[in-house]
């Protein structure tokens, strides 16, 4: 608890501070009020992920000094993060390194993570049978670098709406922190708790009127560290079923996998190219009714904290069962098809504007 505490404090203070100082991170400033993804409508610091980052820096080196053993473990999963979180960071920054530049480097931190952290998908478990062995390295390696960077691009797409990526990924840090105190794996413990804890820092000043984003450099420091700790806990950990980090990570995973399968073969376009027709993004248009005008300030930005719950609530359908049953497999697997079958029903309900009744909330006048 110690770890999360004082990445929560420094993550606070830091973030404080970035929004204090602004003007000084011009470049950084958001002030694009039209693209497909944007629902604010004032200029707003995008760099949330540099206090998130320097925090849990601050927070390593404490942990190495007071436990040294863990020093070599921290200082590698935080070298590699790095690389991560450079392409973030300089594309909120300068809005020049394209996602498929971004992509490259997390993938370049997913594969110094299979060298230097022994971080690889080597079984998948399977429901009354053996596990399967993965010993090749030609299947092992480009697995463990798509599975990471895929969950790291993911957090970037659900960061949409104020408190949504950081308490998603604050509940799945949480459960891997819960599942490594059970088996007693102290690095993945201490890990997760330090990113919680700065994600949460950055909570306070986002959510629910969003003094400032979490940017591409935070979506991407926070999903490598997410997928690099489920799949170091599931690897060194045999007695947790591999699915237990499918079901964790399903949300944001599925997410994308759906997003590019629409974009591809049901719009006929590149599956890089962003729309406004994500699950959250129809949440917030068809769902949340709220607002009187769509552009008014003061309604636009109730709209937007009013969102972000109904998606806390539906990635704990998924959060929840993994944290209780992480070493049950087969009942991993049965929560992992609910929850897609609940994901397409919901989805096509919305979008023929037949959303279920108890998901409506209308204006209070």
């Amino acid at each position: 608890m110690f770890s999360f505490l004082l990445s929560f404090i420094a993550s606070t203070l830091l973030t404080l501070l970035v929004i204090k100082e602004a003007r000084l991170h011009g470049p950084a400033l958001d002030a694009d009020f039209d693209g497909v993804q944007k629902v604010h409508v004032h200029t707003v610091a995008r760099i949330g992920g540099l206090p998130i980052f320097v925090a849990v820096a601050l927070s390593s080196c404490i942990s190495i000094w007071r436990v040294p053993i863990m020093g070599n473990w921290l200082l590698a999963l935080l070298g590699c993060s790095a690389v991560a979180f450079a392409g973030g960071i300089a594309e909120d920054y300068t809005g020049k390194v394209s996602a498929a530049r971004r992509l490259v480097l997390t993938m370049a931190a997913a594969l110094m993570g299979y060298f230097l952290l022994d971080a690889r998908i080597d079984r998948i478990d399977w429901a009354y049978f053996s596990a399967w062995p993965l010993p090749y390295m030609w299947l092992t390696l480009p697995l463990t670098i798509l599975a990471v960077a895929g969950i790291a691009n993911a957090v970037n797409i659900i960061d949409g709406f104020n408190g949504l990526a950081s308490v998603v990924t604050i509940c799945m840090l949480l459960s891997l922190g819960y599942v490594a105190l059970q088996v007693n794996d102290m690095f993945v413990l201490v890990a997760a708790l330090m990113v919680a804890g700065a994600t949460a820092g950055f909570l306070v000043w986002n959510y629910p009127v969003g003094l400032i984003f979490l940017g591409d450099g935070g979506a991407y420091f926070i999903g490598f560290m997410l997928g690099e700790l489920a799949l170091l806990l599931v690897m060194r950990n045999p007695q947790v079923s591999t699915w237990y980090a499918a079901l964790l990570l399903i949300y944001p995973a599925f997410e994308t996998l759906f997003s590019a399968y629409r974009r591809l073969f049901v719009r006929g376009k590149s599956p890089t190219m962003p729309d406004g027709i994500h699950l959250h993004s129809l949440i917030f248009r068809r769902i949340v009714q709220w607002a009187v005008g769509r552009k008014e300030a003061r309604a636009l930005m109730r709209r937007n904290s009013l969102t972000s719950p109904y998606l806390w609530l539906f990635s704990l359908m998924a959060v929840v069962p993994a944290t209780i049953f992480w070493r049950h497999t087969w009942l991993l697997m049965i929560f992992c098809l609910l929850f897609i079958t609940s994901y397409i029903w919901i989805y096509v309900r919305i979008v023929r504007f037949k959303a279920p009744r108890w998901m409506i909330r209308h204006k209070k006048h």
